[in-house]
């Protein structure tokens, strides 16, 4: 008689914090705040990356109704200059040359001449 075989185990299931279901708590409501203020740069820091992009919820662990309510509030603190739009300091990422100078252009206006 034939042994039954197990299923094998993958390791993403023996991991506990990758996959593990469990949230972080909303950073709003476990302070039990109603409204999301657009003054407090600080707090609306946490939820920009470093390049200016505004986080998803999966990384912050905001709900559904604050998670909204900080993208209104960032983007108004951008449009009153209280938050950069940009990261502060541009690094050189992949691809990206920096034999262009201070210009910004493509570089090739002044070869004309």
């Amino acid at each position: 008689m034939a042994k039954a075989r197990r299923r094998p185990v993958r390791r993403r299931d023996k991991r506990g914090a990758a996959g593990s279901g469990r949230r972080k708590p909303c950073p709003y409501c476990k302070d039990k705040v109603d409204q999301v203020d657009y003054k407090d740069i600080a707090m609306l820091r946490k939820f920009i990356s470093e390049k200016g992009k505004i986080r998803t919820r999966r990384i912050t662990g905001a709900c559904r109704r604050h998670q909204t309510q900080v993208a209104r509030a960032v983007k108004r603190a951008r449009e009153l200059a209280l938050l950069h739009y940009v990261s502060e300091a541009p690094s050189l990422g992949r691809g990206e040359r920096g034999d262009r100078g201070d210009r910004g252009d493509r570089g090739d206006r002044d070869r004309d001449r």
